[in-house]
């Protein structure tokens, strides 16, 4: 099958697309015919040799991928031929075929392209995952989200607009009008304002849960946004991992929770649980209308270094899609 392949560390010019052997499934697992795929920050790291594959996955780039169904195990009964299927996978998407285990499948919901499918696996579960798993959204808490116009972003405000909470987000200006239409009450400039005090003056009590992939330099001022027993969810390091003279007593004085977290080297029965309940309480909403894949862009993965451009220059507004099969 074709594939991108990395011929070397680097920059996007590395990739290529060229000939590797076509995965086989194992007894519980199903080969699917790639369609679509998306472009997630994992991919760049890993492109520039930053963020390897956990052990016995695909070396191959990509973490969802929607298609059908090619062939199955033979300890698969639940899916058949040409089922539209999508996944999260840990990795292998940016490839003409890729295998997944059976029960991280999800049936493609009625009235979605295969290019809108495949904008949802990774950020929806990672937001569904942050919000109720560790979170424990409920309705009416102040949920905080940093970049929220980025993949995991434009997916949380609308999974917390969906709990009935009240979902505030930090973006540049340009990305605003995206993030209020999701559902986002409040959009803060983080080029020009101070979240913490925007967040002081929005709430009564700060952020019942505030969504951080930026790290170090935004932790101080996440601790004074957060409301007593409030919870941050850390999802990323983007801007540094090392935080200079962290007072303990502050987070003390909030009860604050700090989960750090990362959802590829999970297990799989953990992975397994997760896309269950979200297939179960979540995927549905996307077929009555109530959430809604974000799309940025879409290019024919041949375009693979110009998607992978747009997205280390922060230029995207949602998910940046491939078409692998037209």
């Amino acid at each position: 099958m074709r594939a991108v392949t990395v011929t070397e560390d680097g920059d996007p010019e590395h990739m290529t697309i060229g000939e590797v052997p076509t995965p086989e499934p194992g007894s519980e697992e199903v080969l699917v015919k790639v369609h679509a795929t998306a472009l997630n920050r994992a991919d760049t790291f890993q492109r520039r040799g930053h963020y390897p594959p956990p052990e016995g996955a695909s070396e191959i780039l990509g973490l969802e991928m929607a298609g059908t169904v090619a062939e199955a195990g033979d300890r698969v009964v639940d899916w058949n031929e040409n089922d539209r299927v999508f996944a999260l996978l840990d990795g292998g998407g940016y490839a003409e075929y890729a295998v997944v285990h059976k029960d991280r499948l999800m049936a493609v919901p009625p009235g979605l392209s295969m290019q809108e499918a495949t904008a949802i696996p990774e950020v929806f579960l990672t937001a569904y995952q942050a919000l109720h798993w560790l979170g424990g959204v409920q309705s009416d808490h102040d949920v905080l989200i940093h970049a929220g116009a980025s993949g995991v972003g434009t997916a949380a405000i609308q999974l917390a607009r969906l709990a009935e909470a009240h979902p505030y987000v930090t973006a540049s200006a340009p990305k605003h009008e995206v993030c209020r239409d999701l559902g986002a009450e409040v959009a803060i400039d983080y080029e020009s304002e101070d979240f913490a005090e925007r967040i002081d003056e929005i709430t009564e009590d700060g952020a019942d849960i505030i969504l951080d992939f930026i790290g170090a330099p935004y932790f101080h001022q996440n601790v004074s946004s957060l409301a007593l027993d409030g919870r941050i969810i850390q999802l990323a390091t983007l801007g540094g991992s090392t935080v200079e003279q962290v007072n303990l007593r502050a987070l003390m004085a909030k009860r604050a929770q700090l989960f750090a977290t990362t959802l590829r080297s999970r297990s799989l029965a953990y992975k397994v649980q997760l896309t269950q309940e979200f297939a179960s309480d979540v995927l549905p909403h996307f077929i009555d209308g109530d959430l809604q894949p974000v799309i940025d862009s879409v290019y024919d993965w041949t375009e693979v270094a110009d998607a992978h451009r747009r997205m280390e220059n922060n230029e995207n507004a949602g998910k940046i899609v491939m078409t692998v099969v037209s």
